[in-house]
């Protein structure tokens, strides 16, 4: 991670670490690295796709970046409120140079945040994040256009149906029969998910579906996801869907009210991809951070389960690497490379759905595929981005833990990538044994770097 990007993009506070001014500076950046791709090329005017969610800051900062693209000479085409996945579909159908989605994806409605898809609608590799990063370090180096060089911002308002066109041309089986309860953490998908869903014959409850520029993920969707599993037993419905303030992700709620994540989710279509042998090389890859479970469900079925660092354009990348077309995160990230390169919580929960409706299972024993080691985790706030292996009585508390549990489970400590916190994670057979562990670390993490 650099001075500016962590491992999805720019966040921060808006108006605070994540300014207008920084916004502006970004934009005249993403523009310099486009127009120095493209070079000479003369057809038509080097263009960015720029999408937000639903927050209040997502006005004042999409207008600041589409400026300083255009003070650059780049033109601007504003999506509007879509989710993002949505911003790389359309990416590559508008043939624009970059994407862009102003997101704090599920944190909270204070915050916001920039990120980029390449032209391919995949998140920008590391090399082109640090050419940006040292273009914001020397903001002299940032071109200023003058005259007729100067770019235009348009609005493109058919940006939802196209990206709505793309989820039903490859999931269209219809849903006729369902209830289906949707918390869209009043966030991008609010509208679309409801239309989506009940367009092919599903029955939808909305649940945080009513953004109000304040909401976004405020105690709902899939980091809270509490009041949809009450929701989903009291309305008596097949189940719950619950989507992040972007809805790039997925977390689900079976009809009994338990929660099935994307670990859960993953094996349940790995399975079924298996089963329809369109599980190419009998391989899909998720993250450190996955529960041991999956491993254990996927050897069952024979199925290679490969492993990579938290964020989905590590699974992407492994993916593409490994020829996998099945990839995610306990998060809920899941990425179906057939249907798109990035995390899409819509098109993970259509296809979620038509396995239900061909299997004619309930979820709840889909979700049995996968039995969940017990696992414990704490986030533990840190003044700074310092790394903890440097500070040897941390690293002599996770060593203890760590022998303890040799055999028997694991420990992991990792600093997020989009928060100033640590993450501190123990899975293993005794639930009351983990929770001690985490604390004993999370107190000596605290105590050193809080």
């Amino acid at each position: 991670m650099g001075k500016y990007f962590g491992t999805d993009g720019v966040r921060g506070e808006a108006n605070a670490q994540l300014t207008p001014e920084l916004a502006f500076d970004m934009g005249r950046a993403a523009a310099a690295l486009l127009l120095k791709q493209r070079g000479a090329k003369p057809e038509g005017r080097a263009k960015i796709a720029v999408g937000r969610d639903t927050r209040l800051s997502g006005d004042m900062l999409e207008a600041a970046f589409s400026a300083g693209v255009c003070s650059a000479g780049a033109n601007v085409l504003l999506l509007g409120v879509i989710p993002t996945p949505g911003v790389a579909v359309l990416c590559r159908r508008l043939r624009a140079g970059f994407g862009v989605v102003i997101s704090a994806s599920h944190n909270r409605f204070s915050d916001n945040g920039i990120k980029f898809f390449s032209a391919d609608g995949d998140k920008l590799p590391d090399n082109l994040e640090e050419e940006m990063e040292a273009l914001l370090e020397n903001k002299k180096a940032l071109p200023r256009a003058r005259g007729a060089a100067l770019g235009r911002i348009e609005h493109f308002p058919d940006a939802l149906s196209q990206y709505a066109e793309h989820l039903r041309e490859h999931l269209p089986r219809s849903l006729s029969g369902l209830k289906i309860v949707l918390d869209a953490a009043n966030g991008a998908a609010s509208a679309l998910g409801v239309e989506l869903l009940s367009g092919l014959g599903a029955q939808v409850i909305p649940l945080f579906c009513r953004p109000d520029g304040l909401n976004i993920n405020d105690g709902c969707g899939s980091t809270h996801p509490e009041t949809l599993r009450q929701t989903v037993v009291q309305e008596n419905a097949h189940l719950g869907l619950a989507l992040d303030g972007d809805a790039d992700r997925l977390i689900a709620v079976d009809e009994k009210g338990q929660i099935v994540d994307g670990d859960q989710i993953l094996a349940v279509c790995a399975a079924h991809l298996q089963k329809e042998g369109k599980l190419e090389g009998g391989k899909i890859v998720a993250t450190v951070m996955s529960n041991m479970g999956l491993r254990r469900a996927m050897e069952d079925i024979g199925v290679e389960l490969l492993e990579t660092k938290v964020g989905d354009r590590h699974v992407l990348q492994k993916m593409r690497e490994s020829g996998a077309v099945l990839g995610g995160e306990q998060s809920g990230h899941i990425i179906f490379s057939r249907f798109n390169s990035t995390g899409d919580g819509l098109a993970t929960a259509l296809y979620l759905l038509n396995v239900m409706m061909e299997s004619g299972q309930p979820l709840s024993e889909l979700a049995q595929i996968m039995r969940k080691m017990p696992q414990e985790m704490l986030n533990v706030p840190v003044r700074s981005k310092e790394d903890w292996q440097k500070d040897y009585s941390i690293m002599e508390i996770v060593w203890h833990a760590e022998r303890q549990l040799a055999g028997r489970g694991r420990v992991l400590v990792r600093l997020s990538g989009t928060e100033p916190l640590y993450r501190v994670m123990a899975e293993g057979e005794d639930r009351e044994e983990l929770r001690r562990l985490t604390e004993r670390i999370a107190e000596q993490i605290k105590a050193k770097l809080g």
